[in-house]
C-alpha cells in the first residue's frame, strides 16, 4: 500500500516493497505506482522498489508553480532524502526517463546507476510533432476511452492490440479513480518538448543501461542510441520485437535484464 510523504513543497504518493538494494522507479506522461506493478511484484524479493505519483499525476497533486523537468527532477531528490535513501538504482521510462537523466545531472550523489527505457536526448521534430499531437489529442478526444484508444496505438506492439492486452490496459485506465487534468498532461508534455541534456549527458559518471524497443514509432532506437553514446560508458540494447513500454509486455524479460544489470554494478563489474 502507498501512503503521501511530504517531500519538499509537496506530499508525493509513493510505495515502497522488498529488500535489497534501493531502486526508484520513475514514470512517464501521467503515469502512476500502477505503471510499474510488475516490477513491485518481480522485484521485490530482492530489492527495496520504491515507486511514486509525479506531480500532477494520480495521487500527486500539481502546484500552481510551473513545471518542468528540473522541478520534477528535485521531486525525485526530495523523495529519496525523505525516505532516508543515500543513494538509489533509478529506472525511468518515456519522459520518466528524462527526469532519470536529470536526477543524475542535478543529485548525482543520489543515484547509483541509470536505467533509461525508450529515451531521447532532446525531442527531434518527429518526435516533438508526436507530442504536440498528443497535446492535441487530449483537446479533441470526444471520451477518455477514445483518448486512450488513440494515445496507445504508439505506445504499446500491435501483439498487445490484438490479444487483448491493451483492452485490458484501458480498462484498468478507465476504472482507475484518480484522474489527471487535461491540463496537467499539457503541462507535463509542454517540459519535455524544449528539454535538452545533449551537452550534459557526458557529466553522467554513474553505470547506465539504455533499452530501445526495436518497434517504438516515438522514442525510436536512434534517438535511445544518441543517449547511450553520450554517456560515458553506457550500455545499449534493442529488444528488437518490442514497442515503448516492454516492462509492461514483456515484464519477465525487462525485470531479468535490469536484475542482470543491476547486480553487476554492485559487484564492481
Amino acid at each position: 500500500m502507498g501512503t503521501h510523504i511530504r517531500a519538499g513543497e509537496l506530499d508525493i504518493w509513493a510505495e515502497q516493497t522488498g529488500q535489497g538494494p534501493d531502486i526508484l522507479l520513475i514514470g512517464g506522461l501521467g503515469d502512476t505506482v500502477e505503471s510499474w506493478q510488475f516490477q513491485l511484484d518481480g522485484l521485490s524479493d530482492r530489492y527495496h522498489l520504491i515507486a511514486f505519483d509525479n506531480r500532477g499525476a494520480g495521487r500527486t497533486a500539481m502546484p500552481a508553480t510551473p513545471v518542468s523537468v528540473e522541478t520534477m527532477a528535485d521531486d525525485a531528490a526530495h523523495l529519496l532524502r525523505a525516505v532516508g535513501v543515500p543513494s538509489a538504482h533509478v529506472a525511468g521510462f518515456s519522459g520518466g526517463s528524462i527526469i532519470a537523466q536529470e536526477l543524475a545531472l542535478r543529485h548525482p550523489e543520489l543515484v547509483r546507476s541509470l536505467v533509461l527505457q525508450s529515451t531521447w536526448p532532446v525531442m527531434d521534430p518527429y518526435l516533438r510533432s508526436w507530442a504536440r499531437f498528443v497535446r492535441w489529442l487530449v483537446e479533441v478526444a470526444p471520451s477518455e476511452r477514445a483518448f486512450l484508444e488513440g494515445f496507445f496505438l504508439d505506445i504499446y506492439t500491435a501483439r498487445a492490440h490484438n490479444d487483448g492486452t491493451v483492452d485490458q490496459l484501458i480498462e484498468e485506465v478507465l476504472a482507475f479513480p484518480h484522474k489527471q487534468a487535461p491540463e496537467d498532461v499539457q503541462r507535463f508534455l509542454d517540459s519535455f518538448i524544449e528539454h535538452d541534456t545533449t551537452e550534459r549527458l557526458p557529466r553522467i559518471s554513474v553505470p547506465a543501461l539504455v533499452l530501445a524497443g526495436g518497434l517504438d514509432p516515438t522514442a525510436r532506437p536512434g534517438l535511445c542510441r544518441a543517449v547511450a553514446e553520450k554517456i560515458p560508458h553506457a550500455r545499449f540494447e534493442i529488444m528488437e520485437k518490442e514497442a515503448h513500454q516492454p516492462f509492461q509486455e514483456i515484464p519477465n524479460e525487462w525485470n531479468s535484464r535490469v536484475d542482470a544489470f543491476w547486480r553487476a554494478v554492485e559487484a564492481g563489474n
